[in-house]
């Protein structure tokens, strides 16, 4: 999900309950707060020597002693609506920060309005190699011929 999309809809539903469903299907407890908003750059080479960039939105959720918190949809649009100076682009990813047993970064999937919430459907990442097409070893690569 793009930034801009998210805030459309969290600018559409504001008044509603804010709610995060991760992969495994176990939902974000709703005593959560966004702790951090950033811009990630990553600047990388892949195994073909091929350089890339990407930049996404990171949105940091942590679960703290403060059962009685719930963020609604608004709030958080205040909060990305804060950190446009950081974040200029609205034409970003955006990715969920997470940890559970292990710092996780999750990209959206997909989500959900009923007349209470707005849940966010987390997916996970994948690896994947970016220079398939000269791989050097092809023999050493299994079957998909990454290297």
């Amino acid at each position: 999900m793009k930034l801009k999309e998210l805030k459309v809809l969290l600018e559409a539903n504001r008044d509603k309950q804010f709610l995060i469903q991760l992969p495994d299907q176990t939902q974000v407890p709703i005593s959560f707060h966004i702790t951090e908003v950033g811009q990630i750059n990553k600047t990388f080479i892949d195994c073909g020597g091929k350089t890339h960039s990407m930049q996404t939105c990171q949105l940091q959720v942590w679960v703290g002693d403060d059962v009685d918190h719930r963020l609604e949809a608004g709030k958080l649009a205040d909060i990305l609506e804060l950190s446009k100076s950081i974040v200029p682009d609205d034409d970003i990813d955006v990715e969920i920060e997470y940890e559970d047993k292990v710092i996780s970064q999750y990209p959206i999937r997909n989500y959900w309005v009923d007349d209470d919430a707005v849940t966010l459907y987390l997916t996970n990442k994948h690896t994947d190699c970016l220079a398939k097409e000269i791989c050097l070893l092809p023999s050493s690569c299994g079957e998909a011929g990454c290297c």
